[in-house]
């Protein structure tokens, strides 16, 4: 049986994936520079070894663009709009397939037009 604290650690890496986040071996700098904590917090949470404070997790759910409930808890969908986290990740091949949705949905609709343009044979 998992522990709170793994099923968060679970959530937080996907939560990165789903919103691009740096990945590999400077994921946790890149984590701790970002919401202002050491790299050993930042390690504990994707380890699951301890919960971010609950402004801190209110904090990383906004800014990763994932439902605070979902991140919190693992109830409700990932992104507060009825996509469940089991839904989206399966809808995509490989993690590089998730991390490329999760950056072109935080495009402006005149950046994903020209995108759409750019990739278009």
């Amino acid at each position: 049986m998992t522990s709170n604290h793994d099923d968060f650690a679970q959530r937080l890496r996907h939560a990165l994936d789903y919103s691009g986040f740096a990945k590999g071996r400077g994921r946790i700098g890149a984590l701790a520079i970002q919401y202002n904590v050491s790299r050993e917090t930042a390690r504990k949470w994707l380890a699951g070894l301890s919960l971010p404070e609950l402004q801190r997790m209110i904090e990383i759910a906004k800014q990763q663009r994932v439902s605070f409930e979902w991140l919190s808890t693992g109830r409700g969908s990932v992104d507060g709009n009825g996509v469940s986290v089991r839904d989206a990740g399966g809808h995509y091949g490989d993690p590089d397939e998730l991390q490329l949705a999760g950056l072109v949905q935080r495009l402006s609709r005149k950046k994903r037009r020209a995108l759409i343009d750019l990739l278009e044979p």
